[in-house]
């Protein structure tokens, strides 16, 4: 099968545009319009519905599609084990990630690996609630939830510690828990839902952070809007230490129970889909993130 043609259909699958897809592989209009159609002709399928207006992915089109990337995927690591294609990466790379985690971490560094990547798009879904890597047709998401899906593979970012924490102003109000017991009797911000945590201390001492057990009368899906209603006096809320480090050492939050953690072995995972290759826009991508975050992760400085 033509690779051009499955490169062109990918670009145009993602752009919604036949032209601009051509134009990103040096093609003419014409020619990347008779390209795709040799493509559907080769599969049996219209990948693609035209009309004068727009351009959209049929059904069978989206069925084709992760095949597709796969095609390129195996002949890019193909001539990158022959010392081919290895020097740049090109295309466009949908990554999925924890908007609290991009805006603090990843954002900042976007223009360093963009610089040395001229050629790549990236194309960033950021949300505090999951996608579905393989229906979303992701390329790579982080996740700070244990890798339970076995048609997804994972390497480690960086351990996500959990802590508690309040602000001064609340404890000053309502008092500074000294006992994992004191909790109940504190407003407890709860993140998605009210499930009970468990929390160990290091002599392996288990409590438990539960909202349905205390005053908690805030429900949250978002990190960045959880940590500002902390900030603001709203409760005790369970933070990755990433998202509080620069609030605990400037004072603004004070850390409850100190001698406390979320008992879960927490990790930051880079997710991709099981694949018999990794394509290198992904790989360069991944060992971008772990040489600038997980090698020395900036929220334990």
């Amino acid at each position: 099968m033509d690779t051009d043609g499955l490169r062109l259909f990918v670009l145009a699958a993602e752009a919604l545009n036949i032209s601009a897809a051509g134009r990103r592989l040096g093609m003419a209009p014409a020619v990347a319009s008779a390209k795709l159609a040799k493509l559907e002709h080769n599969v049996g399928a219209d990948l693609l519905h035209r009309t004068t207006r727009k351009v959209s992915l049929s059904v069978e089109g989206a069925d084709f599609l992760p095949f597709a990337r796969e095609m390129i995927a195996q002949e890019d690591a193909a001539l990158a084990a022959l010392g081919k294609g290895a020097a740049h990466v090109s295309g466009t790379l949908r990554f999925a990630a924890p908007s609290t985690f991009a805006q603090l971490y990843i954002a900042p560094i976007l223009p360093k690996f963009l610089d040395a990547h001229p050629e790549l798009t990236l194309d960033l879904r950021l949300s505090d609630l999951q996608f579905d890597l393989i229906e979303g047709s992701y390329d790579l998401a982080l996740r700070n939830a244990p890798l339970l899906d076995t048609s997804l593979k994972g390497r480690k970012l960086a351990d996500d510690t959990r802590i508690l924490c309040a602000s001064p102003d609340y404890l000053a109000e309502h008092g500074t828990p000294e006992e994992p017991e004191d909790l109940t009797r504190h407003s407890l911000i709860a993140f998605r839902d009210r499930r009970p945590r468990a929390m160990k201390n290091s002599q392996g001492t288990v409590a438990m952070f539960d909202p349905e057990a205390a005053r908690s009368q805030l429900i949250m899906d978002d990190g960045l809007s959880q940590k500002r209603a902390t900030l603001a006096g709203a409760g005790i809320s369970l933070n990755g230490l990433w998202s509080v480090h620069d609030a605990l050492t400037s004072g603004q939050l004070t850390r409850v129970l100190p001698g406390y953690e979320a008992a879960e072995e927490n990790v930051l995972w880079l997710i991709y889909p099981k694949s018999n290759v990794l394509s290198p826009k992904v790989r360069v991508f991944m060992d971008f993130l772990i040489a600038e975050i997980g090698k020395n992760p900036p929220w334990k400085h």
